[in-house]
């Protein structure tokens, strides 16, 4: 008998390789095979549910389809955009930009709204509880969003054409702290004691909450955090959701790593763990991640239109094409920054690195640019606390020589900024 269960499982594993080989036929999910702007379906109601004030709010969200697609079975990310839990839109920017080369890359890419609003804000104040109340509403937003795409795949006709195995979720700001709880706040007695969801109105429904499509499963394969934060790294446990996290060193508005968070700067309401603190714990339980600490920068650089948001955006996106293409197609997992998507057009070479050596130095150290072909290009150091050392800007050469002068002993963090795009490396002074 165990012959056939395994003669079984072996059969299932090579039929869902050969549906991932199908899916990613053609460079889907790694390079803008769809070009021409995303078609997109506004304001899809997904859900229902009693928001702050007592009112029922219907749900929505904005759904991106790659323009031209005919494929039968495609990946999904919904993304949530961030605000605080007091503010921001589906339709903001730091989520369009995002859902929009998704969908050129082939994805399905969904920006939902949530429930936002706080207890007590502005006057009196939240507090904690006012704090967590509005992470969970949210938390039960983003599990009915994904339980609706695998309920329409189920018994819907399956109108977006979603393969309900590759559902991934990924968030800006309060965004990142709604997938982040979504993959490791999944079991009730984690729940703070002071969280009613028997009793309190918009809070009903334990873990899954009742915003919409009630019995289907709400897990997602991976988690994309872009800035947002955990309540507790304690809730992840070995097995749980792989996970991206992108995060400044001098982010003011969602803890680096563990502290208290303040709301707008002036209401302190409970200690959170950053993405630091996450890497942390995932690295040590062996969950699969990639960490992108961006050295000196404050909260969500990548979001903006000018040249250094712009550069931090490519980051971005490229590194997320690279982490959900290792989960939608089972290429090998890539953490680094390699080439923006669509390679072939004024790109820098899918090879483009810098080297440091000697690498401890003493004294100094020569940079090798020579992949960058002699492209005008800045040098940013931060230390280790994110403060920035020193800036080189608008140089064109093979070999920099970079002088310690009087910098500490230490680890640095060297970033090199070149046509949009950064590349960066450690190198420690000793």
């Amino acid at each position: 008998m165990k012959k056939l269960y395994s003669f079984i499982a072996g059969i299932l594993l090579l039929a869902s390789s050969a549906s991932l080989n199908a899916q990613c036929a053609g460079n889907r999910y790694h390079d803008y095979i769809f070009p021409i702007a995303p078609t997109v379906t506004s304001n899809v109601t997904y859900g229902s549910n009693v928001k702050v004030g007592g009112t029922t709010q219907t749900l929505l969200m904005d759904i991106y389809e790659p323009t031209g697609d005919v494929s039968a079975s495609r990946a999904l990310v919904i993304v949530a955009h961030g605000g605080s839990f007091i503010g921001g839109s589906k339709t903001g920017t730091d989520v369009v930009p995002l859902c929009k080369d998704l969908a050129k890359l082939g994805y399905v890419a969904v920006s939902m709204e949530y429930r936002i609003g706080m207890t007590n804000f502005p006057f009196p104040g939240p507090d904690s509880a006012d704090a967590t109340e509005s992470v969970m509403r949210a938390v039960h937003d983003g599990r009915a969003a994904v339980r609706y795409f695998r309920k329409n795949a189920r018994v819907g006709g399956n109108t977006y054409k979603i393969d309900t195995n590759n559902i991934f979720f990924a968030g800006v700001s309060a965004g990142g702290f709604i997938g982040l709880h979504m993959a490791y706040l999944d079991q009730l007695p984690e729940y703070p004691t002071y969280i009613d969801t028997l009793g309190q109105p918009g809070l009903l429904g334990g873990v899954e909450g009742i915003s919409g499509s009630p019995g289907y499963p709400s897990e997602v394969k991976a988690v994309v955090n872009i800035c947002g934060a955990l309540g507790d790294t304690a809730w992840i446990k070995p097995g749980d959701e792989p996970v991206l996290s992108f995060h400044g060193t001098n982010d003011n508005t969602v803890p680096y790593g563990s502290a208290i968070i303040v709301l707008s700067g002036f209401y302190p309401l409970l200690e959170v763990d950053g993405s630091a603190s996450i890497n942390t714990q995932v690295d040590n339980l062996g969950i699969e991640n990639c960490f992108i600490s961006w050295a000196g920068q404050d909260h969500v650089p990548e979001v903006g239109t000018s040249a250094t948001a712009l550069a931090y955006y490519d980051s971005t996106i490229t590194i997320t094409r690279n982490f959900l293409e290792h989960y939608t197609c089972g290429v090998a997992l890539n953490c680094n920054y390699t080439s923006t998507p669509g390679v072939g057009i004024n790109e820098i070479a899918s090879d483009a690195d810098f080297n440091i050596y000697p690498n401890p130095t003493y004294n100094s150290a020569t940079i090798d640019l020579a992949a960058f072909k002699g492209k005008e290009l800045n040098i940013e150091l931060y230390d280790a606390m994110g403060r920035k050392a020193k800036s080189i800007n608008m140089i064109k050469t093979d070999t920099y020589t970079l002088e310690r002068d009087n910098l500490p002993s230490g680890i640095y963090f060297m970033n090199v900024m070149v046509e949009g795009k950064i590349f960066s490396k450690k190198i420690i002074f000793e």
